[in-house]
């Protein structure tokens, strides 16, 4: 296929790809559930009751099960079932820790997780994984690795589903999903972007292309906070739309042209290494820009992204850093000494408390931004009637034609410069009260910065 041919098909794909909507998929946190977007896994029936874990320090997550049942975690995806009420504690671990323990021809299937509480309450766990089964599982053979302190060993499952692995429980220690296969391996994919943060006009980002595993997503957050320059995220949909092989090739492409490096990969699943392979994005001049991962054999689009300069709005950023740097040694010489669950109910006092100094500090732009690409798309409903702004005001923001973030952002300015003195997170947080939880978790998590 020659060069030429090649730019058409891709130009074709691409202008498939406007005319239809993308999954607004998020992650909430660097911990959150990427749902696939595969109509086979999406089809799995959600049976079990849905709960949301506490975030305690480290990382941890604490559920408070009243009764009898199975349950699903909202930020895991594991399912827990228990005989009596019990209280459970548990993380995402890094497989790299363990890559020895995983020998050929096993490979991750999913998750590893270290998971605390009475063995005896908790009858069976169902590990979520990172693949796409289809119609071709029947060649296929699942376990669970057991890491124990006696040594690991290679226990079996109960079940698999389209989405989870099913373990019954026989003592706790880290354990997750390992699969051998005879045929070819389908990975859900997940696209991961850091723009770095520095005084230069230019930008320059790393993408990375994962298995949508969080334990691999969390080794790259870490990796990225551990680098010499800092990042931030870009909060882009992250789900690939064309699952992930092994061994195949893919192309990143931005229009405009940006010095792309490398611009061709093969695909392998990094989860077992230490160190994350990731692509470097570089342009002289802050313009929007398109990314677009290309299939390099089919030429299909198997994600894109449409960045924008809201996209990385950084005004006070090293001031930002420097605060929450100060303020966070305080707050690990306070909370040393104190176990989990009273330092997460110490900061639910702090979150509600209606004044004082930690109450105090304005919003910065950054937050806005953060906070507007969470709010719906009913932002004039929420301009009048829970920001009380103006029909003026309602006006000037419609005079562009503009994505519905930026709506929410310049909403949130017009009440911001309304306030003034009084534009602080625990205000807005009293203005947004009746808007959706995951907005107001993310207005908490703005105070317990202070």
């Amino acid at each position: 296929m020659t060069c030429a041919n090649t730019c058409v098909m891709i130009s074709f794909t691409v202008q498939e790809w406007e005319d239809k909507d993308l999954p607004k998929d998020h992650l909430h946190s660097e911990l959150n559930k990427i749902q696939p977007s595969c109509e086979h896994c999406n089809a799995e029936n959600k049976q079990n009751e849905q709960v949301t874990p506490r975030l305690l320090s480290r990382e941890q997550f604490l559920l408070k099960l009243d009764a009898e049942g199975t349950y699903q975690c909202t930020e895991t995806g594991l399912i827990f079932e228990v005989n009596r009420k019990v209280d459970i504690k548990y993380c995402v671990l890094s497989w790299s820790k363990y890559a020895d323990l995983v020998v050929k021809p096993w490979i991750v299937g999913g998750p590893l997780f270290d998971v605390k509480c009475d063995p005896n309450c908790l009858t069976s766990i169902q590990f979520p994984h990172s693949l796409c089964l289809g119609h071709h599982d029947a060649n296929m053979t699942f376990k669970v690795l057991h890491v124990k302190s006696s040594g690991a060993s290679l226990e079996s499952t109960v079940d698999h589903s389209a989405t989870h692995v099913k373990w019954h429980v026989s003592s706790l220690s880290p354990v997750g999903p390992v699969i051998q296969s005879e045929e070819t391996v389908y990975h859900h994919g997940a696209v991961i972007l850091y723009k770095a943060i520095d005084h230069n006009p230019s930008l320059s980002f790393r993408v990375y292309i994962a298995t949508n595993n969080e334990s691999f997503i969390k080794d790259i957050s870490k990796s990225v906070k551990h680098s010499s320059k800092k990042f931030m995220k870009i909060d882009k949909p992250p789900v690939c739309q064309k699952l992930l092989q092994n061994g195949k090739k893919y192309r990143l492409i931005s229009e405009p042209e940006a010095e792309i490096t490398p611009e061709e990969i093969e695909f392998v699943d990094g989860s077992l290494l230490k160190l994350k392979s990731y692509i470097e994005v570089y342009l002289e001049q802050p313009v929007e820009f398109k990314l677009l991962l290309v299939e390099m054999d089919s030429e299909e689009i198997v994600w894109k992204a449409k960045l924008r300069e809201c996209d990385w709005v950084q005004h006070d950023q090293n001031q930002n850093i420097s605060k929450s740097s100060t303020s966070g040694n305080r707050r690990r010489k306070m909370n040393s000494s104190l176990s989990d669950e009273e330092v997460y109910d110490k900061r639910m006092k702090q979150v509600d408390t209606s004044d004082g100094a930690k109450t105090r500090n304005l919003l910065t732009d950054t937050q806005l931004i953060i906070l507007a690409a969470k709010l719906g798309k009913e932002w004039m409903k929420m301009a009048i009637a829970n920001l009380e702004l103006e029909r003026s005001d309602i006006e000037d923001i419609q005079e562009k034609k503009e994505d519905v973030t930026i709506y929410n952002f310049r909403v949130l300015k017009k009440w911001q410069e309304k306030e003034q003195s009084n534009a602080t997170a625990q205000n807005l947080y009293n203005c947004l009260k009746s808007i959706s939880v995951e907005v107001q978790d993310v207005l908490k998590g703005f105070l317990q910065e202070r």
